[in-house]
């Protein structure tokens, strides 16, 4: 499993209002270009992201599911993104000194042909996109709090 963390200058409600705004997934999740559809329940258990990868003409649709969720502090995604397969996802925020936030984002490959690929190999490529999303995902959180 992939483990990225990232303190963000933002408290953990500042944070959690981003990744419950299903609406912004493709601004801050690397490989998302736009969003279809948001379930009204976004982000509770069962509800649905319908987002789209990839550069038209070669766009792929797709979803991502909450697993499970604690409201301010935890989310648990099942993300699909053929043709790589599917992949869980958890992101935990803990409240840091001041008025950080230090965010766990953790991944990896359940289903499909990314699930083939050894794990050595898997996993600092996860790393290396998950670095970058969290840096856009504090771009968005602290840039809405200042």
């Amino acid at each position: 499993m992939s483990v990225t963390t990232r303190t963000i200058d933002a408290t953990p409600d500042q944070v959690w209002r981003v990744l419950s705004d299903g609406w912004l997934y493709p601004l801050w999740v690397v490989g998302a270009t736009r969003m279809r559809e948001v379930d009204d329940h976004w982000p509770q258990p069962g509800a649905k992201l319908h987002h789209s990868a990839g550069v038209w003409p070669l766009v792929i649709d797709d979803s991502t599911e909450v697993l499970e969720v604690s409201p301010g502090s935890r989310l648990k995604l099942r993300a699909r993104g053929w043709p790589a397969g599917a992949a869980e996802v958890e992101i935990s925020l803990t409240a840091t000194q001041g008025a950080g936030t230090l965010v766990d984002l953790r991944e990896d490959a359940v289903s499909g042909p990314g699930r083939l690929v050894p794990s050595p190999l898997r996993q600092p490529m996860l790393h290396v996109r998950n670095v970058e999303a969290l840096g856009r995902l504090a771009a968005i959180a602290e840039g809405r709090h200042s």
